[in-house]
């Protein structure tokens, strides 16, 4: 049986729901585990055919401890097959929802210089209502400056769980 990893860093939570999405979209029944990426330091990565590394942006950052977990563990995640997304509300846009052309994952990449064997970039989700008054004010100011959604009074889920699947599958493939 091929076995998975899942390693995330989440802000809000939709990080982990798409990582959650992943291993429900499983069709070769491959044992697939989820870990925060603050719980993976006493883990042995050699266990596993495949990782994937998930990271939220906020800010227009990923989390510092993406960047430490993927330089500490770069020979390992080179000599397995990886793959990384990234989620961030900027990839609602056509223009931006691609490793090509997303700013935060080409960035996150040059910085790492790791080439994951699958790369993938998935729009977020806005929760205004969930947020504390500065992160609801801040996101609220982007979204003008972006021509995104600006009630706070609701919710906006961008994600395209059809392309969270899909990128699942690949990885999956890969690791069989």
């Amino acid at each position: 049986m091929v076995k998975i990893i899942i390693i995330y860093s989440t802000t809000d939570g939709q990080t982990k729901a798409i990582c959650e999405h992943m291993r429900q979209a499983s069709q070769a029944g491959s044992d697939v585990d989820i870990v925060p990426i603050k719980d993976v330091v006493n883990l042995n990565l050699d266990q596993y055919s495949s990782i994937i590394i998930g990271a939220s942006i906020r800010y227009g950052k990923h989390k510092a401890e993406v960047l430490e977990f993927v330089t500490k563990n770069k020979k390992i995640l080179d000599k397995k097959n990886s793959a990384f997304f990234t989620v961030n509300v900027v990839a609602r846009k056509p223009n931006k929802n691609s490793s090509d052309t997303n700013p935060y994952l080409k960035k996150f990449l040059n910085l790492t210089d790791w080439v994951p064997d699958i790369i993938g970039v998935f729009a977020g989700k806005i929760d205004y209502p969930r947020y504390g008054f500065w992160d609801r004010q801040i996101i609220r100011l982007i979204m003008y400056l972006t021509k995104g959604p600006t009630d706070t009074s609701k919710t906006y889920e961008f994600t395209d769980w059809n392309l969270v699947e899909s990128f699942f599958i690949d990885v999956e493939k890969k690791s069989v």
